[in-house]
């Protein structure tokens, strides 16, 4: 019987995957998210163009890095967390694809996070973007009020599934939030009849998708393979599923997806230009919104910071400062003024007005009367002695009274400055 040739030894039976396969390969190996995937792969791709494309990432180290981030901060002037999360791509490459020791990584400057205040939106502005986006946007309009009354981010709201709606507990479970959390927030009772609505909705979409033969919903974790049913099943499929059925970016099948976080953002863009807000406000910005008017409310910060998702109660403290700025919690002391009885800002006398005379019985120059474009300014009268009157014949003498000495008095003559002034006084 015929043997194939063995392979010689040198040769690779397997060949080497590519950088950027290879780098993917990796994130999906440690559970990383495809938003993350998505991010890595763009800074390792502008990376290796930086430089040309003409070496491999492998025959590069610390100066071609430090180029490409100091670029980066320089010439693109990009944001303290872009800047962190290009290093960070960069930092996953070397370390964990290409297996190299890189201690050189850690002497790299990476930029201090800056820590903004949040932007925060009134109740009085909640309620007109909401009823503007019912008007216009009444598919976007629920999600948003859904977003404002429970604090979820823009993400968990749109990935939210029928399973996860629990109407007798008034509960919705948020699944695989950020850092693959799971929390439980309230369910706003306000919103039931409105979420059941959308449920009959979402329901008939389900129902043609199963007629037609489509591939079920997107699950995590290879539960497909676990539940091979579970896919096409009704409690999986999504609360707000997407209008049209598209391919899965990984898998290439064509199936229904949940509701386009790009097309949400754009309703609620124009939603806030409508209604005259004009603050930068975003999707997340009702998340900011419902933490604020939660502790306006008198509820504790540890429980602001459960529904919130945050593990550490000091990015809840945030808030707090929110409410410290203009909130009537510090009062100025130019509306101490006002309550006095004294006029908050500074106005003119009109031309009927009594002028106010000084302290020394004189009054004060009416400043429309004697101003001019070409004369030159005068200095106040309170900063020099009165000038002297012009000259008079002197009275006759009288003789001074016995054992008492006096001193005659001269009025000082006008200095042109302060220096001058002291000169002549002393």
């Amino acid at each position: 019987m015929h043997q194939p040739p063995a392979p010689p030894d040198d040769a690779d039976p397997a060949p080497r995957p590519r950088l950027l396969d290879a780098l993917r390969e990796q994130l999906r190996y440690l559970h990383y998210s495809l938003r993350t995937e998505e991010a890595y792969v763009h800074w390792v791709r502008a990376f290796v163009h930086f430089h040309g494309a003409a070496r491999h990432p492998r025959e590069m180290s610390r100066p071609e890095v430090e180029s490409f981030l100091s670029w980066l901060a320089t010439e693109r002037e990009v944001s303290v967390s872009t800047h962190r999360q290009a290093l960070s791509a960069l930092l996953f490459l070397y370390q964990k694809v290409l297996r190299q020791e890189v201690p050189w990584m850690g002497e790299i400057g990476r930029p201090n996070r800056q820590r903004r205040l949040p932007e925060v939106l009134s109740v009085h502005e909640v309620s007109r973007l909401l009823s503007w986006m019912d008007l216009h946007h009444g598919q976007h309009a629920l999600p948003a009020r859904l977003l404002y009354g429970t604090g979820m981010r823009l993400m968990g709201g749109l990935r939210l599934r029928v399973k996860d709606l629990d109407f007798a507990r008034r509960a919705l479970i948020v699944r695989e939030g950020k850092g693959f959390k799971d929390r439980v927030v309230m369910l706003p009772s306000s919103l039931e009849t409105a979420l059941r609505a959308q449920l009959d909705q979402a329901r008939a979409l389900w129902s043609d998708d199963r007629r037609r033969g489509l591939a079920g919903v997107h699950l995590p974790a290879a539960l497909a393979r676990k539940y091979p049913r579970a896919a096409e099943s009704w409690i999986w499929s999504w609360v707000f599923p997407q209008s049209a059925p598209s391919i899965d970016p990984r898998s290439g099948l064509m199936r229904r997806h949940h509701m386009i976080d790009s097309s949400f953002q754009r309703a609620f863009q124009r939603s806030v230009a409508a209604v005259g807000i004009t603050r930068r406000a975003t999707p997340h910005t009702l998340r900011h919104s419902f933490a604020t008017h939660l502790l306006q409310a008198g509820y504790d910060i540890r429980t602001v910071q459960e529904l919130l998702g945050h593990a550490d109660v000091s990015t809840t403290m945030i808030y707090t400062h929110v409410l410290r700025l203009g909130g009537g919690a510090v009062r100025s002391p130019l509306d101490q003024l006002a309550a006095e009885g004294l006029p908050p800002s500074p106005t003119a006398p009109g031309p009927s007005a009594a002028p106010a005379p000084m302290s020394d019985g004189r009054f004060y120059p009416d400043p429309a009367a004697h101003f001019h474009p070409a004369r030159r300014v005068r200095e106040p009268e309170l900063c020099y002695p009165s000038p002297s009157p012009p000259p008079s014949p002197p009275p006759p003498a009288r003789p001074l009274p016995p054992l008492r000495r006096h001193v005659a008095s001269t009025a000082f003559p006008t200095t042109p400055n302060w220096s001058a002034a002291a000169t002549s006084a002393s």
